[in-house]
């Protein structure tokens, strides 16, 4: 069974609506434009079942795309402590659903409002507009950053402070191309390289001992 992210539905049933309403008055050829584009909105909002690897210490990739940094940092604003940071770039073929990377409780969700870069250059993650979550773990906390790309420009987070998530968990939705920075324990053993594809709730991307 097919399933679409609900935020997509906007998206499909106006470019539907506009493709049967130009095919009555104008014609088929004419409806052909709207009907590529009703089935662009399906192909980009689709959102498939995966299956979550189960393990202690486990950290999955929150979302489908191409590793485009890797680095030890000093995040200063929410963890305020050493961490690893990974970025994924998602292109308009990605899925663009977000999941969780581990167990957690929702500490803080956070929108910045910013410009709109390209979201694989290096300072869109601060100046592009993006939502923060910090996610309370057994391995201390970890912060997990949607960030709005030059196409995409609204991420949406379905999550507040206090709710649970579990790791592989759909908790957001990036829409169009865009990008997704994760911050992990800096004990953390880092299971991915650069340009590496990964997926969403499926792909390790780190492994940390308890």
């Amino acid at each position: 069974m097919f399933r679409f992210a609900p935020e997509g539905y906007p998206f499909i049933a106006f470019f539907a609506i506009i493709a049967i309403i130009v095919f009555f008055i104008g014609g088929r050829w004419i409806a052909l434009l709207p009907f590529l584009l009703t089935l662009f909105m399906l192909y980009f909002f689709r959102d498939p079942e995966r299956k979550t690897p189960e393990g202690e210490g486990l950290f999955v990739s929150p979302a489908d795309g191409k590793i485009i940094l890797i680095r030890d940092i000093f995040e200063s604003e929410h963890l305020k402590k050493d961490s690893k940071q990974i970025s994924i770039f998602m292109s308009p073929l990605n899925v663009h659903v977000n999941r969780a990377p581990c167990d957690g409780k929702v500490k803080e969700v956070k929108h910045n409002k910013g410009r709109f870069l390209a979201a694989y250059k290096d300072d869109a993650s601060l100046k592009n507009e993006n939502i923060e979550m910090v996610l309370e773990t057994k391995y201390g906390d970890i912060l997990v950053r949607q960030v709005a790309g030059y196409i995409a420009r609204r991420a949406v987070c379905r999550v507040k402070p206090g709710d649970e998530l579990k790791r592989g968990e759909r908790y957001g939705i990036i829409k169009f191309s865009s990008r997704l920075d994760v911050y992990l324990p800096k004990e953390t053993e880092i299971k991915v390289k650069l340009g590496d594809k990964v997926k969403a709730g499926e792909t390790i991307i780190g492994v940390i001992a308890l």
